[in-house]
């Protein structure tokens, strides 16, 4: 693929400047299964087939009001990307999120065998991991809808990043995770102030809870009841790539699969580009990676059959642990359409993959991460990847969340014991220089 920054191109004309005058850049609510229109509200699921709702954008509106110009004088946040957000205006409070870096990895690109690699580091956001982007959407969302408590089901990250956030608009915030979650991770929340509640179960009982408690409450639920519109967050890596390629897209997208959203959402946030002209439309293979002890969308590509969920989940990746994905479905498709693959990926590989990335890139990744770039490696090795492809794998928290993981699988010692501060002690355990 040519490296050259593309004109931007659309099969439809752009209106006359000002014709979007007044109008919002949200159309509604559409169901995905039926494509019944609702009505913009904390709404997720469809009243006629209960199907998944997702947010109706106006294009014409997109399409005159973000321009390259436009987003380029715009703040490095994802709210550079606004008329593509499902929310009114940019919030008046709440953390920097997004426009992380796009590190070429050029390293480990060798170490892999893939021509040209780069890594999407989302380990530095403000609670160091891309839930920060599809929070800061719900909470937006949830201000303008009058709500004064957040609340999330979770795997980890989403705690920290709903706790950070809440606490950054003045908001109440009650995090629900499994009994067994990394301590890091609850420390993490409990740290902003959030009401950390601790459930004996995996994370699909939590998320039942999780809708029984957004009804009877009244509580915003950014993973229930406005996920439509947090869903839409994850776009926002698809928009960032683009413009940090010279506004193009990669030949291959490389992500984690927990729910199946994020995986989808960027393929979305490529095509919306495309449709209002900021990229070239071009294909995209999309290759997604489980962990093996959980992962029945890997399982059902792999088989060809239907995805059956994951009673009790089996891997040191807690934050795809997800057993029954939402999005399983449409993430298969994804994969199976544009030629991809999804990749299940060994927890021994996973733990190897961390401290490969660190040890050629310098970038401490937590599990998914590292099941991330296992599954790029597999699916070079399986040809998915081809010779000259460019490549953009998502690295979507950091290592220190989950610190013992890279240790999974390796029996030596990795810390040498002390010695005494002398010379001849220095040379006779290193030896000289």
């Amino acid at each position: 693929m040519s490296t050259a920054t593309l004109e931007p191109t659309t099969t439809t004309a752009a209106p006359a400047p000002g014709t979007t005058a007044g109008r919002s850049h949200i159309a509604g609510l559409r169901c995905r299964a039926c494509g019944r229109p609702e009505e913009i509200g904390p709404n997720f699921v469809c009243t006629a087939c209960f199907g998944p709702l997702e947010v109706v954008y106006d294009y014409d509106v997109a399409r005159e009001r973000l321009t390259r110009e436009a987003i380029a004088a715009r703040p490095a946040t994802i709210w550079r990307y606004l008329e593509l957000l499902p929310v009114d205006a940019a919030p008046a409070r709440g953390l920097a999120v997004g426009s992380t870096a796009l590190v070429d990895a050029g390293r480990l690109a060798a170490d892999l065998g893939i021509a040209k690699l780069h890594l999407k580091d989302d380990t530095r956001n403000p609670t160091l991991s891309f839930k920060d982007r599809v929070v800061a959407v719900a909470v937006a969302r949830a201000v303008e809808f009058g709500f004064d408590t957040i609340a999330c089901a979770s795997t980890g990250n989403l705690a920290g990043a709903t706790a950070a956030a809440a606490a950054a608009a003045g908001l109440r915030a009650f995090v629900f995770v499994p009994s067994d979650l990394e301590p890091a991770k609850i420390d993490h929340a409990l740290s902003y102030g959030a009401t950390v509640v601790r459930i004996d179960g995996t994370y699909d009982d939590i998320n039942r809870l999780g809708l029984e408690i957004a009804d009877e409450e009244g509580w915003a639920f950014v993973n229930v009841n406005l996920r439509p519109f947090y869903a839409e967050g994850s776009k926002t890596l698809a928009f960032e790539i683009a413009e940090q390629l010279g506004w193009r897209l990669p030949d291959v997208l490389v992500g984690p699969i927990a729910s199946g959203s994020l995986f989808t959402k960027v393929a979305k946030g490529f095509d919306e580009l495309a449709t209002i002209g900021l990229v070239e439309r071009t294909e995209v293979r999309f290759v997604g990676g489980q962990p093996a002890g959980c992962a029945p969308v890997a399982t059902a590509f792999a088989t060809g059959g239907e995805i059956v969920p994951v009673r009790q989940p089996d891997t040191i990746v807690r934050s795809l642990a997800i057993g029954s994905p939402a999005d399983g479905g449409y993430a298969i498709d994804l994969a199976r359409r544009t030629g991809g693959s999804i990749e299940a990926v060994e927890d021994v590989d996973t733990a190897a993959t961390i401290r490969r990335v660190a040890a050629t890139e310098g970038i401490f990744v937590e599990t998914a991460g590292g099941v991330t770039v296992q599954a790029a490696a597999q699916a070079r090795a399986a040809g998915i990847i081809r010779d000259g492809d460019e490549v953009v794998a998502l690295l979507t928290g950091n290592g220190l969340k989950t610190p013992d993981a890279r240790r999974f699988g390796v029996d030596e010692a990795e810390i040498d014991p002390p010695i005494a501060p002398t010379y001849r002690e220095f040379t006779a355990r290193y030896g000289a220089a």
